[in-house]
């Protein structure tokens, strides 16, 4: 009898009809003979709702009791599915973060997973029942209440299939796996039936929505096969990330759409400090005459740019919106004709890149939103498409 644990994101639970499809499929799991452990994520847009209402209360509300309101939505999201499945016959038993051992550092809006002590899970699953965990969320080592940032419940999920010694972890949502592109924006886009762990944390990182970058590394560095499905879908299609696999010279191609460019000689502490607390992640940050940071806006509610704009002028600095696109694949900081390449398939299209950055995993081109689009339909096409 194996250990699985299964990760349902905010799409596969976003009401309760969805949420019972997911307790049928648990329940017919645990029946299979596993022992199941089943990570949640809130229902819906229910997290982004929660931090609005905190915003109307207060601009800026305390991080603390930040943290205590957001947390609720992952817990309604773990009871409501105990019941579901205790209605289809199954023993099921919700536990929050801390009560699932789950310890972070001592801080609030992104804490980081220092240990994961199940001591409780590990009884429940001993007396064969289900266990469903609450995710994004543990327990500082100052006994607080936290939270692990966007796509945290993905960090969750990997962390306790290292700590229960798990055979692989399931990531559920509404796509059948790692895609070569966006489907919804590059309609050929091919599905990805393997990925090393390297090459999937810089597509997220670069801003593919699939999976958390954080969790990727947690997987790489405990040796966790992470398995990418569509909740409902029994075709068989999946993506499985693991150690082994050998991807393409050229894998993806990854768009950021809500990006802003700061820059100035500001206070760099106090703009960080800030873009932490509002949800940003920095991307790419360089120092010459003057500072110069692309910053994520897709954890930012509603994706803010001039709520980051005024946080820029605060601080000293100036804020632009662009977009990124990134060519993810391998040894591409080593092939000095790329960016030509890019550049030229960008220019046919009526794109400029207004900046670029690369490494051996990703090579990324700035650009004006309403390029994006385009230029990654584009880019994808000739690299990968053209190319197979």
């Amino acid at each position: 009898m194996g250990t699985v644990v299964m990760k349902f994101g905010g799409s596969s639970v976003a009401d309760t009809a969805r949420l019972r499809q997911v307790a049928e499929i648990v329940v017919q799991r645990h029946k299979s003979g596993d022992r199941v452990v089943v990570v949640v994520s809130a229902m819906g847009k229910t997290t982004d709702a929660l931090i609005a209402q905190a915003r109307e209360v207060s601009p800026a509300p305390q991080q603390r009791e930040l943290d205590l309101l957001v947390t609720a939505g992952e817990r309604i999201s773990m009871t409501l599915l105990s019941m579901a499945i205790h209605e289809l016959g199954g023993d099921a038993i919700s536990f929050t973060g801390s009560q699932s051992g789950i310890i972070t550092e001592p801080s609030h809006q992104g804490a980081r997973i220092l240990e994961v002590k199940p001591v409780r899970l590990i009884e429940a699953l001993e007396s064969g029942r289900i266990v469903i965990v609450a995710g994004y969320q543990g327990v500082s080592t100052t006994k607080e209440v936290t939270t692990l940032g966007r796509g945290g419940s993905d960090t969750t999920a990997v962390a306790l299939a290292a700590a229960l010694d798990a055979e692989a972890c399931e990531i559920y949502s509404d796509v059948d796996g790692v895609y070569s592109g966006d489907p919804n924006v590059c309609p050929q886009a091919r599905l990805l039936r393997e990925i090393n762990y390297e090459v999937m944390q810089a597509m997220a990182l670069a801003g593919a929505k699939v999976l958390n970058a954080e969790a990727v590394e947690f997987a790489r560095k405990a040796g966790i096969t992470i398995v990418a499905r569509k909740t409902g879908d029994g075709s068989g299609r999946e993506t499985r990330i693991h150690d082994n696999a050998v991807c393409s010279d050229v894998t993806a191609v990854v768009l950021a759409r809500s990006v802003s460019r700061i820059y100035g000689t500001g206070c760099l502490s106090e703009l960080l400090a800030g873009i932490n607390s509002m949800g940003g992640r920095v991307m790419e940050l360089h120092r010459g005459d003057k500072f110069d940071l692309l910053v994520d806006r897709t954890g930012i509610p509603g994706q803010d740019a001039e709520r980051l704009a005024h946080l820029a002028r605060e601080t000293d600095f100036v804020a632009d919106e662009v977009s990124v696109v990134s060519v993810i694949g391998n040894r591409l900081a080593s092939r000095p004709s790329l960016y030509a390449e890019i550049d030229q398939i960008l220019s046919a299209s009526g794109g400029e890149i207004r900046g670029a950055f690369a490494t051996d995993l990703v090579f990324s081109v700035i650009i004006e939103p309403a390029q994006a689009t385009v230029a990654v339909q584009t880019l994808h096409q000739r690299l990968i498409i053209d190319n197979q």
